[in-house]
């Protein structure tokens, strides 16, 4: 008797536990280890860069700050991704990312970005940096306005279950959180890598 009570709390815990179920933790290892390898070779910044993880639920924690000299996160936050639904019908928008490089999809686009130049804009903080897609995935960055900005909208802590809201592909940020993406950007003397992945 003892043991099937002991098997059905166990079953219980389990069963109801979906934070645990749906959202295992990830290794990125040999992501950190190729973000190194390529901003040595490109002459990237080599302290730090940004990971964006848009196979993670919009309403946790999925836009990183890994420091290489450390080896850890040092800190995290929300990210929104795109609606993607300028050509086509996009009903799972909100739960899962889509990606799309042509012009006007609204879509997001995975891949590695140089973060340029800091320019003014209208939403946030006032604060955007363009970004310059470094492969065919991403290469219409720059034509399609994709850029890192802040957005009063979006949350400074997680909201899971709840979602992100869409952006038209921007990768945006609190302005709580751009605040720091800027401090560190402004202070660096290399161009900094932000990796999307999914």
């Amino acid at each position: 008797m003892k043991h099937f009570l002991l098997l059905i709390a166990v079953c219980f815990l389990c069963c109801n536990n979906s934070e645990v179920s749906t959202l295992p933790i990830k290794d990125y290892k040999d992501l950190h280890k190729d973000a190194l390898a390529f901003c040595k070779k490109e002459g990237f910044n080599e302290s730090y860069y940004f990971l964006v993880d848009l196979n993670i639920h919009s309403g946790k924690n999925r836009f990183f700050i890994y420091d290489f000299e450390k080896g850890t996160v040092i800190d995290k936050n929300l990210v929104t991704h795109g609606s993607c639904d300028q050509f086509e019908d996009n009903p799972e928008k909100w739960e899962k990312a889509k990606f799309d490089n042509r012009v006007d999809s609204h879509c997001s686009m995975k891949g590695k970005y140089k973060i340029g130049s800091r320019d003014y804009s209208s939403w946030g903080i006032n604060v955007k940096y363009w970004l310059h897609g470094l492969e065919t995935s991403n290469k219409n960055a720059v034509k399609r306005v994709v850029v890192l900005h802040s957005w009063s909208q979006v949350k400074n802590k997680e909201v899971y279950p709840k979602f992100s809201p869409l952006s038209w592909g921007c990768p945006a940020v609190s302005n709580e959180f751009m605040e720091k993406l800027d401090e560190r950007l402004q202070n660096s003397e290399k161009p900094v890598l932000l990796w999307i992945v999914e």
